[in-house]
C-alpha cells in the first residue's frame, strides 16, 4: 500500500498532462503492489474476514489502474492526481486497524508514504496528507474495530523486504537521475552566463575573471599578458543604413573570424555593443601586435552573402600589463587609449601606447 516518490511539477509544464499521471501510474502499482505483499502476509496470520481480503484487492492491484483512468480523462489531471494522492493515504489509514497495528508494516509503510509526500513538494499536500490519514485509521477502527497485534512474525518480515529493498533501490535511483539532471543543467546554465548568445564569445564577467588571474600572475611571477580591444568600424552607419539583422550578421561574423585566429589558451569576449576584447596570456607585445594585426586582415577579408560588396573593418588597440596597472581598469584605459588613437588616425589599423601606429594604405591616404 505504499507509493514511491513522485515529483509533483507545474500544472502548467508543458508534459505534464501527457507524461505525469502515467508515472504516477507506474510508481502506483509498483508501491501498492509491494505493499499488498506485506499486508497480505499480516492479514493471513490474524485470519481477516473476506471484506478485509477485498479491500486489500481494491486498493493494492485495483485502485493504480482507476486512477490512471480518472486522470486520463480528466480535464484537469493536476488537481484529479492530488484528490488521488490524498485517496492514497486514506487507503494506508485504513490498512493499519486491519493488519491489528502490526508494528513493521505499519511502521514501513507510513514512513515511507510520508517521505514520498513531503519529497513530492506539492503546496497543502503535507497537511492533507495527515488529515487523511487519520481519516483512514478512524475508517479502519469503525470497519474492522481498534485490535493491538504488533508483534512481526518472520512471514511477516520477508513479505516487507520487497517493498524496502526495491524502495530504497528506486529511491536511489531516482535521487541519482534528478542529481545528474540539475548537474546538466547547472552546466548549461552555467554557459548560458559565461557565453554571449549572439555572438557565443565569452560574457564580461568571464573574461574578467579571466583577465584578473593574468593580472595576479604578473605581479607574483612577471608572467606578461596583453589585452587586444576591438571595435568595428563605422558599426552604427552599418545598423542604420541595413538594419540590426545586418549589424548582428556582422557582429557573429566577426566573432567567427576571432576565434578561428586565437589560441586555444587565449579568451575571447563581449565587451559591449560592437567591442570585444581578447586576452592573450603569456604573451609578449611584439606577438601581441602580431595577433591583432592578422585579426584586422581577416576581417577585412570578410564578406555577407546577402551584402558581397559591403566593406567590413576593424579597428585595435593593444595594451600589455605593466607595473603601474592597480587593477583591470587601468589595463582597459590603456587598450582603449590605444583604440582611441586608432579611430582617430582614420581606422582599421592596429595601435599600441608603446609601438607607432599602424594602419592601412586606404587609413594612411
Amino acid at each position: 500500500m505504499q507509493q514511491t516518490n513522485t515529483t509533483q511539477p507545474s500544472e502548467n509544464h508543458p508534459s505534464y498532462g501527457r507524461h505525469f499521471y502515467r508515472t504516477a501510474y507506474r510508481v502506483r502499482v509498483l508501491g501498492m503492489g509491494l505493499g499488498g505483499l506485506a499486508v497480505g502476509a499480516v492479514l493471513w496470520e490474524v485470519r481477516a474476514p473476506p471484506i478485509d481480503w477485498i479491500l486489500l484487492v481494491f486498493v493494492c492491484y485495483l485502485w493504480p489502474h482507476l486512477a490512471c483512468l480518472l486522470s486520463k480523462f480528466s480535464s484537469n489531471r493536476h488537481r484529479t492526481e492530488l484528490f488521488s494522492m490524498v485517496l492514497d493515504t486514506v487507503f494506508i489509514g485504513l490498512g493499519l486497524p486491519l493488519m491489528r497495528f502490526n508494528l513493521l508494516p505499519s511502521a514501513l509503510i507510513v514512513t515511507l508514504h510520508l517521505m514520498d509526500r513531503i519529497a513530492s513538494g506539492a503546496r497543502g499536500l503535507r497537511l492533507a496528507t495527515l488529515l487523511a490519514l487519520c481519516a483512514g485509521i478512524l475508517g479502519g477502527g469503525w470497519l474492522g474495530g481498534y485490535h493491538w497485534a504488533p508483534e512481526s512474525s518472520m512471514r511477516v518480515i520477508l513479505a516487507c523486504l520487497p517493498l524496502l529493498i526495491v524502495h530504497t533501490l528506486v529511491l536511489s535511483l531516482t535521487s541519482r537521475g534528478l542529481i545528474e539532471k540539475t548537474a546538466r543543467q547547472n552546466e548549461k546554465l552555467h554557459a548560458m552566463l559565461r557565453v554571449d548568445a549572439l555572438t557565443g564569445l565569452y560574457c564580461r564577467p568571464f573574461w574578467q575573471e579571466q583577465a584578473a588571474v593574468s593580472l595576479r600572475k604578473f605581479f607574483q611571477s612577471g608572467t606578461p599578458s596583453c589585452m587586444l580591444m576591438l571595435d568595428i568600424d563605422h558599426f552604427k552607419q552599418i545598423n542604420d543604413t541595413y538594419g540590426h539583422d545586418v549589424g548582428d550578421t556582422v557582429l557573429r561574423g566577426l566573432a567567427h573570424v576571432i576565434r578561428g585566429s586565437i589560441r586555444a589558451t587565449d579568451c575571447a569576449g563581449r565587451f559591449g555593443g560592437d567591442e570585444f576584447i581578447i586576452l592573450l596570456p603569456d604573451t609578449c607585445l611584439e606577438d601581441a601586435l602580431v595577433m591583432a594585426e592578422r585579426i584586422r586582415k581577416r576581417v577585412a577579408t570578410l564578406r555577407l552573402r546577402k551584402l558581397p560588396d559591403l566593406q567590413i573593418t576593424c579597428s585595435v588597440g593593444v595594451a600589455c600589463i605593466e607595473k603601474h596597472h592597480d587593477d583591470l581598469g587601468e589595463w582597459m584605459k590603456e587598450a582603449d587609449t590605444a583604440l582611441y588613437q586608432v579611430k582617430k588616425a582614420g581606422r582599421d589599423g592596429v595601435a599600441s601606447a608603446h609601438v607607432p601606429l599602424a594602419t592601412t594604405d586606404a587609413a594612411e591616404s
